[in-house]
């Protein structure tokens, strides 16, 4: 057992890959470079060290005579200065500078010798060293799948690549400890099991051997014994095989990095997979997929893998990369787990010395490993506004090291426990022969549900979906139950059912009618709102109300932020501003989202359907063409207003898809999606259209605050296979 807690450490996402000859850097996209005050924040979460890249690239980008180290000397004077210990990183997913690469025998690994030997002499404060990163994920992604630079597809070379990183560990651990010989080794790498039909289960065994040889190598077991031995000798490398056992270099901690997708698949059966997930070897093809979304019972997972690396090397474990790029809840829910689990082990005897919150800033285009652009996923903070802003997460890690009580959602299953896991036909797998848990053992409480207001509209609809995807508990609400014109009601409902917030969904969503029916539409979006906030913040419940881009006039030619004054030129518009307004005054924490131009492939009741109708047809439609929104895609607006919720955000946000764009242009894309030979739009202008309601010229919306809801023609593309797949099955729409 060890003798001091486990540790809370911490690591922002610092990739530095070459792509061709594009270097793509993390720092770069988190904005991290110019926020030295982002390690205050990182302080902030009571983290005791923080893995902390001292680049080659960085440093010495041009010539290994040549080295900047003014941005570093400061970030490390601030850590210090922090009393957050440093593990510094040299290279990350590298191939380190353009002088070099990972298949450069004679230079990579002396270079980066160099390198910590002048990192070592300038900061010899430094105890704990990762030179280089995941080197056997490092080694496959570059010189065996050929994603990053420098882009071969040749098992000799990935064997190269390997060991060319293990020499560079090697000698740059000789380098540290001439100066410091109590300096530690971190080593980190991906750690997975790999499963497999009896008819590809050889190439199940060679890759559950090979997880283990980077860390093989560094020990001094890779000998003729090994059962990769001869393998790798075919390929001419003997003599440096030898070199390396007869100078080994232990890790001090074995650095386990395990995601959801770490464990996987292999199965001939290529009929029962799409396409993208087919592969194969010299000899077979097979899919190669993620094995939580097939195998049952699931796959040991995290607590397995930490298991069987402390039996096979007797060494301190900690997990270096805790992180999963999902919804917020089911990120709290991955970390609690981890944490969990790690404390568990702990008890049982396992060395596991720490706990590392991974992507503290988020991270980019790892959707695409890197080689294009890809979609940022929040992490402790969400840098997509380019200021840094806490996420639930934060107070979670804060509380790990006290046992702090959990936030509600941290208490129900992730989807990798639920049935909601499995995306293939299910593969039976024999119950395990070892102690090993297949799943976390969670106490499914049920805590405080999320109360809904609106049980017959869309958004409400949409709202109880999302909930039943993501495993929150919640009260979806009509009249009957909660009268938003009664506060006896809204009383009742707010104390029979004691919601942790509520969000109302209700409310007078017909605008031209309003013009007529002005004091209903007034009580239904301002009264009701204002009294339900009222109610809440009495009881410390947050809230959640709707507005719309008609609060607007439509006197800018650029998108409308939240910071933007209202001025609304009808009933419906004028409705939301004041319900804004009466909300935003309460005390407590509320949310007002501004959205426009709602669309989904679960409502047959919007624009975008009666435009896919009419194409599905062949029949005219016409569209106004003077008139400038920013549609918002109905799935995409409850998963980020959810993640907000939950992240306690409060105040005025905008919630649109990117585009600006005309009625008629929306009307066009639409159709084009969904039958790209149709020729019936028509565009006019908005006067022939007979509103009776005052529409602004423009009204497209941008948010300062965060992402938005990404790019129109995404959710265009995901609306038309859903409209379509309904089509096929004989549904019929409205006119």
């Amino acid at each position: 057992m060890p003798h001091h807690d486990l540790e809370l450490w911490g690591g922002p996402e610092c990739t530095v890959n070459r792509i061709g000859d594009r270097y793509v850097d993390q720092f770069a996209r988190a904005g991290h470079f110019d926020r030295i005050e982002d390690l205050d924040l990182f302080a902030d979460l009571g983290i005791k060290a923080l893995r902390y890249p001292i680049l080659w690239e960085r440093v010495s980008p041009a010539s290994s005579n040549e080295q900047d180290w003014m941005w570093i000397d400061a970030r490390l004077e601030r850590l210090r200065a922090l009393g957050i210990r440093v593990i510094a990183g040299l290279v990350h997913h590298g191939s380190g500078p353009s002088y070099t690469n990972l298949l450069d025998d004679e230079g990579f690994a002396p270079g980066l010798a160099d390198h910590a030997r002048r990192v070592m002499a300038r900061y010899p404060w430094i105890e704990d060293w990762t030179p280089v990163n995941e080197p056997l994920t490092t080694a496959r992604f570059s010189a065996l799948y050929g994603h990053w630079y420098p882009h071969v597809r040749e098992e000799g070379a990935f064997w190269r690549a390997l060991l060319n990183q293990i020499d560079a560990v090697r000698l740059s651990m000789a380098a540290v400890r001439e100066m410091n010989p109590a300096a530690r080794l971190i080593q980190t790498d991906d750690l997975g099991r790999t499963f497999a039909t009896a008819e590809v289960r050889g190439q199940a065994a060679f890759d559950n051997i090979r997880r283990w040889v980077g860390w093989d190598l560094l020990c001094g077991r890779v000998t003729p014994q090994h059962p990769l031995w001869s393998h790798i000798c075919r390929f001419g490398l003997e003599a440096r095989l030898a070199a390396i056992a007869d100078a080994p270099c232990p890790p001090d901690v074995i650095g386990v990095n395990h995601y959801l997708t770490s464990d996987r698949f292999l199965d001939h059966r290529l009929h029962r997979y799409p396409a993208h997930l087919q592969g194969g070897n010299e000899r077979q093809r097979y899919a190669d997929v993620e094995a939580v979304r097939v195998l049952e019972p699931p796959p040991p997972g995290l607590e397995g893998v930490l298991r069987e690396a402390s039996e096979r090397y007797r060494i301190p474990i900690a997990l270096t990369e805790v992180h999963n790029g999902c919804s917020r809840e089911e990120q709290v829910r991955w970390i609690a787990e981890a944490w969990d689990t790690a404390s568990r082990l702990r008890r049982d005897g396992v060395p596991i010395e720490a706990v590392t919150i991974w992507a503290l800033l988020g991270s980019s285009d790892w959707n695409t490993l890197l080689t294009g652009s890809g979609v940022y996923e929040p992490g402790v903070f969400d840098v997509s506004s380019g200021r840094p802003r806490l996420t639930a997460l934060a107070a979670l890690v804060r509380g790990l090291p006290q046992a702090a009580p959990r936030p509600p959602l941290a208490t129900r299953a992730g989807w990798w426990c639920r049935p909601i896991r499995l995306e293939h036909p299910i593969v039976h797998r024999p119950a395990p022969l070892s102690a090993h848990r297949t799943a976390p053992l969670l106490a499914e409480l049920s805590p405080a549900p999320l109360m809904i207001i609106g049980a017959t509209g869309t958004l409400g609809q949409a709202f109880a979906g999302a909930c039943d995807l993501r495993n929150i508990p919640y009260r979806l609400t009509g009249r009957s139950e909660i009268d938003l014109r009664d506060p006896a009601s809204i009383t009742r409902a707010l104390d029979e059912h004691r919601p942790w917030a509520v969000i109302n969904a209700a409310g007078w969503v017909r605008v031209d009618e309003a013009e007529t029916e002005a004091e209903a539409c007034l009580t239904a979006n301002t009264t009701g709102p204002i009294q339900l906030a009222g109610a809440c913040s009495v009881r410390g419940i947050p809230t959640m109300n709707f507005s719309s881009d008609l609060v607007f006039g439509g006197d800018k030619s650029e998108p409308y932020v939240e910071r933007d004054a209202t001025s609304p030129l009808n009933v419906y518009g004028d409705s939301k501003a004041r319900m804004e307004e009466g909300v935003l005054v309460q005390s407590g924490r509320h949310l007002v989202i501004r959205a426009a131009a709602f669309f989904s492939p679960f409502d047959i009741y919007n624009f975008a359907h009666a435009v896919a109708n009419a194409a599905a047809r062949g029949e005219a439609f016409r569209a106004a063409a003077d008139l400038v929104i920013s549609p918002t895609y109905v799935p995409q607006l409850t998963a980020t207003a959810l993640d907000l919720l939950i992240d306690g955000e409060e105040g005025i946000w905008h919630l649109a898809n990117a585009d600006a764009l005309s009625w008629a242009e929306f009307a066009r894309r639409v159709a084009a999606a969904v039958n790209s030979s149709w020729t019936g739009l028509e565009e006019v202008p908005a006067s022939e259209l007979g509103f009776a309601a005052r529409r602004p010229r423009f009204a497209a919306l941008r948010t300062e605050r965060g992402a938005g809801l990404g790019v129109l023609d995404l959710a265009i593309r995901e609306f038309a296979a859903g409209f379509n797949a309904d089509l096929l099955k004989g549904r019929q729409y409205a006119a």
